[in-house]
């Protein structure tokens, strides 16, 4: 007898057989950050978490490695937005230096949220106590009419 796999008998609970289920489109999103006023981005980086393993061989045993499993990293979260009179992220990085030389500064938890079609979050990762540790300001040329971009890295200790 044939059995259900897990996304059909989801599917089929929740009466969702014949609706589509496309991919959300990676360019509806937004992005909070506690008590930061920084308008809307064009472009977020850098979602991904990894765990580190190491290599053990045991002595005697030459079928397989044993891997053990190590830290988890979280990358730097880069968001990029046109220059404009909210300068939020610049403010936040300046409040970081001036805590560096006094020995304490604000970290921020913040949600990137990515919407569907109708503005509605349909998926969204939370990072925590997270600070800006580089700003990049906008690449001036004469010959071009780009838009003028800020960027900002932010480190942070996790996602969930």
């Amino acid at each position: 007898m044939p059995s259900i796999g897990v996304n059909a008998g989801f599917a089929a609970g929740t009466g969702a057989i014949g609706a589509s289920l496309d991919p959300f489109q990676a360019f509806n999103f937004l992005i909070e950050i506690e008590g930061i006023m920084v308008g809307g981005f064009s472009e977020c980086s850098g979602l991904s978490v990894e765990t580190e393993y190491y290599d053990y061989r045991e002595g005697g045993v030459n079928e397989y490695v044993h891997r053990l499993i190590g830290p988890t990293k979280y990358e730097p979260i880069i968001l990029k937005h046109g220059l404009t009179f909210i300068d939020g992220l610049w403010s936040w990085h300046q409040e970081v230096i001036e805590g560096i030389e006094k020995g304490s500064f604000k970290r921020r938890n913040g949600t990137i949220y990515l919407l569907n079609q109708q503005k509605i979050p349909m998926k969204w990762w939370n990072f925590k106590e997270a600070y800006p540790y580089k700003w990049s300001g906008p690449e001036l040329l004469a010959d071009s009419s780009n838009i003028a971009f800020e960027s900002v890295e932010l480190t942070h200790r996790g996602l969930s």
